[in-house]
């Protein structure tokens, strides 16, 4: 009885598994096949591919509309942020597959991405993008453990007797 509850939860995971590949992966040929300017943008250990088309101002974020996958309004508006500085709310489309990290590092990996594409796509929107610091790669990322101490910084309590 035990086996037949593991075969049928196998089952259901590798059914699970394969339908957002095989959807992502048609996402990005649809992508590839229309005018688009690529460009990848990074943020922690987030890595985004980020397709900018013209359009309507539709964002989608691994296949799922933006609000969906970031469902907090302050990752929305991090990635919102390229398009209301340069002005150019709703003149563009955004297909962004993003990878690594947490929802944090993934809207400001897309950020960087929409950022550089724009830069792509209108030259002109580089002084504004670059003051506004979107062009510049954040290159902070979490400090690696160190041997004697419990995380990067935390050491051991201090007992006096």
């Amino acid at each position: 009885m035990t086996e037949v509850k593991k075969t049928a939860t196998k089952a259901v995971k590798t059914t699970k598994k394969a339908a957002p590949k095989a959807s992502a992966a048609k996402a990005v040929a649809d992508v590839k096949l229309s005018n688009a300017t690529y460009a990848t943008g990074k943020r922690k250990d987030s890595v985004a591919r980020v397709y900018l088309t013209a359009g309507k101002g539709l964002i989608v974020v691994n296949g799922v509309p933006v609000n969906e996958y970031f469902r907090r309004p302050v990752l929305q508006m991090i990635i919102a942020q390229p398009f209301g500085i340069t002005k150019r709310d709703g003149a563009y489309d955004v297909h962004a597959f993003v990878m690594g990290g947490g929802l944090s590092g993934q809207a400001g990996a897309v950020k960087h991405g929409i950022s550089k594409a724009l830069e792509k796509v209108e030259p002109e929107l580089r002084k504004a993008l670059k003051s506004a610091g979107f062009l510049t790669r954040d290159s902070r990322v979490v400090e690696r453990k160190h041997f004697g101490r419990h995380k990067a910084r935390r050491s051991t309590q201090f007992s006096k007797r």
